[in-house]
């Protein structure tokens, strides 16, 4: 499999998890608007519906961070990053993603895995009654969210590095 391709297919499965995580921010969205309304216009309220926001809403953040970097719109100093020259540009990209993306993605993903397989283990509930059962099928976003930006930031480092031989 060639170099592009394999970038290719990154890429479109960031794609497709960022849509994903968008459907579901849809859906947050209408279920907060519905959940508001039954409180304040029928005194109604349901601790199983406002945990399902929070549920909802760590879905979209845990699927929308490796796409939110596919997008460039990731957390950095953009006041001094625009200023740069594409090849300085490219250099912080590549420390970037070398020294403090990937590193901590790995170290994030490792250690998930236990807390996310004794949440399985324990068939980990809310604690509140009428709250929701599985709360370790949300837990287990974290690793697969760090996965998933660990692709995301080899593509980054790889198409960074491909431009600075570039500009050689």
């Amino acid at each position: 499999m060639t170099e592009s391709r394999k970038f290719g297919l990154i890429r479109q499965l960031i794609s497709i998890v960022g849509a994903l995580s968008a459907a579901v921010l849809g859906a947050l969205v209408l279920l907060i608007v519905f959940d508001a309304t039954r409180r304040y216009l029928f005194h109604e309220g349901s601790v199983a519906l406002q945990e399902l926001e929070w549920h909802l809403f760590d879905v979209v953040i845990m699927l929308g961070v490796a796409y939110a970097m596919h997008r460039g719109a990731h957390v950095r100093v953009d006041i001094f990053y625009d200023r740069f020259s594409e090849r300085t540009k490219q250099v912080v990209n590549v420390v970037t993603m070398l020294f403090f993306v990937l590193p901590v993605s790995a170290l994030i993903l490792y250690v998930s895995f236990d807390f996310v397989l004794m949440s399985f283990a324990q068939m980990e509930a809310s604690s509140d009654p009428g709250g929701l059962p599985y709360r370790f099928v949300v837990k287990a976003l974290i690793p697969l969210a760090f996965a998933l930006l660990i692709l995301q930031a080899i593509r980054e480092l790889a198409e960074a590095w491909h431009a600075l031989k570039e500009s050689m």
